[in-house]
């Protein structure tokens, strides 16, 4: 669950930073899986979202790879923060309606 979390966020966050002039090949080199960096590249491009929900959440995501079956298979299971598939969904859900709300793009749920 957490490995698609991460993918959706990383998904909505690139959405606003492609909207307000960032490359995606600069995002693809110095962003990469990093949920927390896309979160702080955003907000301070204009985003409004520094909740500290969505903020721990961005460090528990970070780097949204370590969450595929693959790695954990290979590592020890990530410390996952406490938080519900409810908590994530709920977060996700408004990260995207905030950044429909600023780019001013069609809603997609």
């Amino acid at each position: 669950m957490l490995y698609r979390a991460g993918i959706i966020a990383q998904a909505g966050l690139s959405a606003h930073l492609l909207d307000v002039g960032f490359d995606d090949d600069w995002c693809a080199k110095y962003i990469r899986h990093n949920i927390e960096k896309a979160l702080a590249y955003s907000n301070a491009s204009g985003l409004g979202w520094e909740r500290s929900e969505m903020q721990r959440l961005a460090e528990i995501l970070s780097p949204y790879w370590k969450w595929n079956r693959v790695a954990i298979w290979h590592r020890e299971r990530p410390d996952d923060g406490g938080f519900t598939t409810d908590e994530v969904t709920i977060l996700l859900l408004a990260l995207l309606d905030q950044v429909r709300a600023v780019t001013g793009h069609r809603a997609w749920r």
